[in-house]
C-alpha cells in the first residue's frame, strides 16, 4: 500500500519560512517523479513545483518561482518543499503527490498525500 505523509506545515506570519517533508512508503521512490500540489478554500488545485526522479530537473509554479525549493532524497525515499519569503496567497493546503511522468499538471500524479495546512498571516 502506497502511502505519502506530509509533515511540516504551520504557522508563520508574512516573510518567514517553513519547510515540508513527504516520506513515502509502498513505492519504489526513485521510479516516481515528486511534486507538491496546494490548494486554497474555494479555490482549484494549483502546481506549486516537481522534481524528477534523480532531482536532476525542477519546475515551479509561476507564482513561487525564486521562493521555493523542491529537493529530494531518494534514500530517506522522502522529498522536500522549502518555502522563503512566505506571503498570505500561499495559504493552503499543501499536497505530496508521485508520479510515472516529470508533470506539472495535478491530474497526471497517480498516489497523493493527506495534507498539511500552511497558514501565512499578514
Amino acid at each position: 500500500q502506497v502511502q505519502l505523509v506530509e509533515s511540516g506545515g504551520g504557522f508563520v506570519q508574512a516573510g518567514g519560512s517553513l519547510s515540508l517533508s513527504c516520506a513515502a512508503s509502498g513505492l519504489s521512490f526513485s521510479d516516481y517523479t515528486m511534486g507538491w500540489v496546494r490548494q486554497a478554500p474555494g479555490e482549484a488545485r494549483e502546481f506549486v513545483a516537481s522534481i524528477s526522479w534523480h532531482g536532476t530537473s525542477t519546475y515551479y509554479g509561476d507564482s513561487v518561482e525564486d521562493r521555493f525549493t523542491i529537493s529530494r532524497d531518494n534514500a530517506k525515499n522522502t522529498v522536500y518543499l522549502q518555502m522563503d519569503n512566505l506571503k498570505p496567497e500561499d495559504t493552503a493546503v499543501y499536497y505530496c503527490a508521485a508520479g510515472r511522468m516529470l508533470t506539472q499538471v495535478p491530474s497526471q500524479y497517480r498516489y497523493w498525500g493527506q495534507g498539511t495546512q500552511v497558514t501565512v498571516s499578514s
